[in-house]
Parts: C-alpha cells; structure tokens; sequence
C-alpha cells in the first residue's frame, strides 16, 4: 500500500513539474508547499484498527474512530460510495484546520477569481497548509484590490488519488455533520468535472444530504435525528440569510450608480446583513456556531462562493428522484460531466425547471 501511495505521489510531482515548466518559476513555491503538505499528512496518517488498538487512544477518540467505521461500512453498502481506502486511516494533527483556502472577487462583483491546476482544473480558490502563507498570499491579492477571505477548511478530496484519512480537524464533529462530511467528500471521488466547481460541489452536497437523510433513518436514534434537525434548519436560516444579501450586492454591482455610491450601498447592505444575523441568533436561542464567518470585515469574497455549493441541488435531486437508486444516480451524474459546459448546463436548467414546477 506504501509503494502504491509512493508511486502516485511521484506521478503528481511529475505533473507538477510539467506544469511548472509552463506556468515558470512563481509557481514553485506554491506547488513545494503544497506537494511538502500532502506528503506530510499521508505520512501522520496510521490505519483505525491501529489507533483502536493502541492503549494510549482516549475513550472519546475511540468512540468516534469506530462511528467512522460504521459510516463508512454504510456509505459502500448503501450508497454505492467507493469502497477504497479513504477514511480508514487517521491523522492527529497540530492545527485547527487541514488547509486554509484563500478566495478572491472584484471590489464590485461577487464573481470569485479562479486559479487553475493540473488535476483539479480550475478552482475558485487557492489552498495553503500553512495559515500564514495563506495570510500573506491574501494580503497581496488586498493589495491588487481584491475583496479576499481566508478560509479554513477541515477536511478535502484528493479525487481518489490517495487514501484521505479521517482527520483531527473534524473528527469531534456531531455524528451527523461528520457522517455528512464523508458522503460529501466520498462523492467528490465518483464524480468530478475539470472546471466547474458548481457542478461539483452542487452535486456533492445532494450526495451528502441524501445519504444523511438514510443514515439518519438507519440510527433509529430519534435524539441524534432531533439534534440534526435543529442543526439543519440553522444552516437552512444562514443560508437563506447569506442568499438573500447576495441579491441585493447583484443588484448593487448591475445598478447604474457610479463606483462610489456603489461601493457606499456595498457598506450599507453588509451592515444590514451582520445586524440581521444577531437577530438571527436571538431566535436561535444564543448559539453562535456561525460567528466564525463574521470574524472578519465582511466583503465580496464571503459570498462569492455561496452558490456554488447550492444553487444547484435542486437539479440534481431531481435527477435523483428519476433515478432507481445510487447507484443509477451517479451514472446519470457521470453522464452529464461527459457534456461539454454549455449541453451540461441547459440539461441542469431543465432538472432546475422540472425541481421548480414540482415545488408549487
């Protein structure tokens, strides 16, 4: 199993190189950092059974490690997820988060800036595993006049070109959000598209939401069931919150109005959308779990990426209401990532119509 994980690391390197040649000598450090980190996280990794069976493991780290298990077993045998070696290793690490993204938009548009890679295409943001290079990379891109955010991420998909280990930076999650976090990511390794980071992630999030949906089911635990629920409905209130503040930036950016009463009703929306989230938290009784995303100056880069995750859900449950099973699902998945762009999205579009029409 060394060898083989030896082996594709030497293959990335390669086209890492490859790609180096091409793009020319400012690239190297981003690609040594990030080739440096990979490795590194490969090499902390050690097998579950490993950890279950040493005595040193707390009784907490034990409980979850063996959830793991059992969300994985059910992720193979009824969702039809790759039966691999992804997240069946674990890796303590000395950090808060795996990586921390970096993401970019225009003072007056909310479109993120991309960069491109040679596995993953293009992206709309740029990962760093140490938090102060992100930070410096961030301040250069202030500097360009960008609005950016710094973003820490705890877990990601290598695509399946390695074995991605369960990690301490999401470990002691609730059972449900971390049983949502391995579908999510599990689903990225059967499907992925070079380029379109909505396709994915739209179709990711459908994956881990359905899966839930049937992992919830499975527990018979009705307190597990009730505690995601109250869970889900503030991340649905959050999200309708960020969505409803995107609309009014859009409308702001397309508007007539020159640069500077642009970006003065930019200043004021944000204002209006951190006021309306301490009121959100009042309904919610006081929990905080999103001040996290108000820890920074709120700009164009907090909403850039919000509809990639979701806006297009609603396509692919219904693709997923016409298909038999997961199975059925992901080969209709797979089959639009075949389309070129333009076919992939008008055949999304009509899922999108099809989703809208059933909803009235």
């Amino acid at each position: 199993m060394r060898r083989k994980r030896l082996v594709k690391i030497v293959l990335m390197a390669g086209a890492a190189a490859a790609c180096l040649l091409a793009a020319g000598c400012s690239s190297l450090g981003y690609y040594a950092q990030a080739a440096h980190g990979q490795f590194s996280l490969l090499a902390q990794a050690k097998p579950i059974d490993d950890w279950l069976a040493d005595p040193a493991t707390s009784e907490r780290l034990r409980a979850k490690l063996q959830t793991v298990r059992e969300i994985r077993r059910f992720a193979v045998q009824q969702l039809s997820l790759p039966d691999n070696g992804s997240y069946k290793n674990y890796a303590q690490l000395q950090r808060p988060f795996v990586v921390w993204n970096v993401v970019a938009a225009p003072a007056l548009s909310l479109k993120a800036k991309q960069w491109c890679f040679p596995i993953a295409g293009c992206v709309d943001y740029r990962g760093y595993y140490s938090r102060q290079d992100a930070q410096d990379y961030a301040d250069d891109l202030v500097k360009q006049g960008y609005d950016v955010q710094v973003l820490g991420v705890p877990a990601y998909s290598t695509l399946g070109w390695f074995n991605d280990p369960v990690m301490s930076t999401f470990i002691n999650y609730p059972d449900g959000e971390l049983a949502r976090l391995i579908f999510h990511e599990l689903g990225h390794q059967v499907v992925y598209v070079k380029g379109d980071s909505q396709f994915n992630e739209s179709y990711a999030t459908t994956v881990e939401e359905l899966g839930l949906d049937r992992w919830l089911q499975a527990q018979h635990d009705d307190k597990l069931a009730q505690a995601y629920r109250v869970f889900a409905a503030r991340k649905e209130d959050f999200l309708e919150l960020l969505l409803k503040y995107r609309s009014q930036l859009d409308a702001n950016y397309e508007s007539d109005a020159d640069d500077a009463d642009k970006l003065q009703r930019k200043a004021a929306i944000f204002d209006a959308l951190r006021a309306e989230y301490q009121q959100l938290k009042v309904r919610w009784g006081g929990f905080s779990g999103y001040d996290r995303w108000f820890a920074m100056p709120l700009s164009n880069a907090h909403l850039a990426l919000v509809g990639t995750y979701h806006d297009r859900v609603p396509a692919f449950r219904t693709l997923f209401r016409q298909s038999r099973d997961f199975a059925d699902f992901f080969e209709r998945v797979k089959a639009l990532a075949k389309l070129d762009k333009p076919q992939r999205d008008e055949q999304l579009d009509r899922l999108q119509a099809t989703s809208a029409t059933a909803a009235k």
